[in-house]
């Protein structure tokens, strides 16, 4: 059996380690300094220190070796790169094995959601939306490791949760692909503010408040787009929700401190030097709850300093001082 990666940041190159100790792998990347990096080092250095790839792992820059056959594809790319993946994997003539998506949040433009993206391109093709807590660095290291996979069948994502298992990460099946994609976009954009929140001293009282308030937030907007309630009580709602806004390891929370430390948006971006999805996040998601008249004050204030409108000292004093309101 081969699994093919596309992407070898930090989750293609963890992925790449858990299926590897099952499975054989083809990681692809088009960066041919990082992926000489890799081949020579067996690890990448640059996304993911520390994590050692089993001999079963080959890197590759060439897409047709890395296609040459396979049993499942891996699409282990941002959002904003997804749509072109699986343009690559078709234009080879493999989309006929199942894919796994990675990536969470907003498509640039269409404003799709990954699944959706999948659907549009591929309508026949098997596949699953990974999603719930989890960090790349921590699946690399082999720490347990629990996660959602979303698909319309339940036999779609046998053959990866299977490998995943085996590779120390337990998942749980869920057919709310709309609910847990929402999570994983949503919760981007409460890290942010969370990040602002701890960057202003605002307190752990204040931290909870926030993040609970949020997940308000993003229930309701999935909600309206025919989510399942429950989804976001699960891993891809309230899981992930607190494993992206609690730990410095998430983008988006780095994003948001540097914000609250007074950082510009393009500064904060840059010292990351990563994609932060929930900017894009912030931005749908506040025009998907005006269309269907859903009040977000929290991620509607994180657009406004995004945008440069507002500073973040003075949205927390504004969201403070809103009028008292049902809980529910």
């Amino acid at each position: 059996m081969k699994i093919a990666i596309i992407g070898a940041g930090a989750w293609g190159t963890a992925l790449a380690a858990s299926f590897g100790r099952s499975s054989e792998v083809a990681l692809f990347s088009a960066n041919s300094e990082l992926v000489l990096s890799i081949k020579q080092e067996r690890e990448n250095k640059r996304y993911l220190p520390g994590v050692m790839l089993p001999d079963s792992v080959q890197v590759t820059e060439s897409l047709v070796d890395a296609l040459r056959p396979v049993s499942g594809i891996v699409l282990a790319v941002p959002t904003r790169g997804l749509r072109s993946a699986i343009k690559a994997c078709q234009e080879q003539n493999w989309d006929q094995a199942p894919y796994l998506v990675t990536c969470k949040g907003f498509e640039v433009g269409s404003g799709l959601l990954p699944f959706q993206v999948v659907e549009e391109m591929s309508p026949k093709v098997q596949y699953g939306i990974l999603s719930g807590p989890s960090f790349a660095k921590d699946v690399g290291a082999r720490k347990p490791t629990i996660v959602s996979l979303a698909s319309p069948e339940e036999s779609s994502v046998g053959l990866f949760s299977d490998l995943l298992l085996r590779g120390d990460i337990r998942t749980y099946f869920n057919n709310d692909l709309i609910g847990v994609s929402v999570g994983g976009a949503g919760k981007n954009v409460i890290a942010i503010a969370a990040g602002m929140s701890d960057a202003l001293g605002l307190g752990a009282s204040a931290l909870a408040g926030l993040v609970t308030r949020g997940l308000s937030e993003i229930s309701k907007v999935g909600i309206a787009l025919g989510a399942k309630p429950q989804t976001f009580m699960g891993l891809s709602g309230m899981g992930d929700l607190a494993l992206t806004c609690f730990s410095d390891l998430s983008r988006n929370r780095r994003l948001g401190y540097a914000l609250g430390r007074g950082k510009s948006v393009e500064e904060a971006e840059k010292a990351l030097g990563q994609v932060a999805e929930g900017i894009h996040a912030a931005h749908e998601i506040k025009s998907l709850a005006a269309r269907f008249e859903v009040d977000v004050p929290i991620t509607s204030a994180i657009t406004r300093i995004l945008s440069d409108q507002i500073s973040p000292n003075d949205v927390a004093k504004e969201l403070f001082a809103r009028a008292p309101k049902s809980e529910i």
